[in-house]
């Protein structure tokens, strides 16, 4: 006798349907040593908790905002995400320092900076990867309201998924993540791939990709996710220049859209040519506003000797008591 899901499951489906066990799997073990460093971090000497109190001082929680970490809403409708004296650590090291400032809703923004500065923590952060050890991060948005590419390095393609399977993880929180995709779905997935360049590639396994065509194959994901926020984390590293010109494109495209677009990018030519607003980091806000009068030399030496003088030991400070 067959087992049920044979039946509710068809075969074309398969892979997209191992992809998501797969998923599940490795979120739930995230999950277990997130718990595990959540009680590590909060635990005294003796190995006790913490008194409740103090718990929820350091996650940031106010019982009358209800469960929400992050805080409340921002109050302004022509801003996106409003984040007040941020910082972010891993282990108690922080990764972004008392990050203070808002992002206007269809603003495109460069977020810049030498390298452990902090950019991708602060994505991760936006994104919900990462809970802030202090401060907060305000929006109106939901989960399903974010499209987030994260770094090559992140992601592994090893897993046998076709391309066109991969472009269709972007409809999984419409559709559900046991839905049968319909075919329309299928075609507007076609449609993406498509746009970037790569229509034809449906049936080819993502690790037969280049780093190019892969990378297009991700945006191609981003279109058919259709967010209202997309965040970039180094999105034309290590590819070639006419994939990065047609992927700016694109880019360009959603800011005309009136989308909001965050990009982590180490290029500064490509951000003062195609990104109007920038955040310079060195874990700490060094300038925050038009390109132009971020991206100076007097500000790019004071990140640079910031970056030296790092002390990678260095813990998160503590609130006064």
């Amino acid at each position: 006798m067959r087992p049920l899901f044979c039946f509710l499951i068809k075969p074309r489906d398969v892979p997209f349907f191992c992809l998501i066990c797969y998923n599940i799997t490795v979120m739930l073990l995230h999950l277990v040593r997130y718990a595990f460093l959540e009680v590590s971090r909060f635990s005294g000497p003796d190995g006790a908790l913490r008194r409740p109190a103090r718990l929820l001082c350091r996650l940031n929680w106010n019982p009358t905002l209800g469960s929400n970490p992050l805080g409340d809403v921002a109050a302004m409708s022509d801003v996106a995400i409003e984040l007040d004296d941020l910082t972010v650590a891993y282990e108690r090291h922080p990764a972004v320092h008392h990050l203070s400032g808002t992002i206007a809703a269809g603003s495109l923004t460069a977020i810049t900076g030498p390298n452990g500065a902090g950019k991708s923590s602060l994505l991760k952060a936006v994104i919900g990867e990462l809970r802030p050890s202090s401060g907060t991060i305000r929006h109106r948005l939901k989960r399903t309201d974010f499209g987030y590419l994260p770094q090559a390095a992140d992601i592994n393609r090893r897993f046998p998924i076709s391309v066109l399977d991969t472009v269709l993880l972007g409809s999984w929180r419409q559709a559900g993540a046991f839905a049968q995709i319909a075919s329309p779905e299928r075609q507007r997935a076609r449609d993406a791939l498509a746009v970037v360049g790569m229509e034809g590639f449906d049936r080819r396994g993502i690790g037969s990709l280049s780093a190019g065509q892969f990378q297009r194959v991700l945006f191609a994901r981003l279109l058919l996710q259709d967010a209202s926020v997309i965040l970039l984390d180094e999105p034309f590293t290590a590819i070639d220049g006419r994939t990065t010109r047609e992927l700016l494109d694109i880019v360009a495209g959603w800011h005309s859209e009136g989308r909001t677009v965050l990009a982590v990018l180490h290029d500064f030519e490509q951000v003062r040519a195609h990104f109007p607003q920038t955040l310079l980091l060195a874990r700490e806000v060094i300038g925050w506003g038009a390109t132009a009068d971020v991206m100076t030399t007097a500000n790019l030496t004071t990140a640079r000797v910031m970056a030296e003088r790092w002390d990678e030991s260095a813990g998160v400070c503590e609130p006064a008591r």
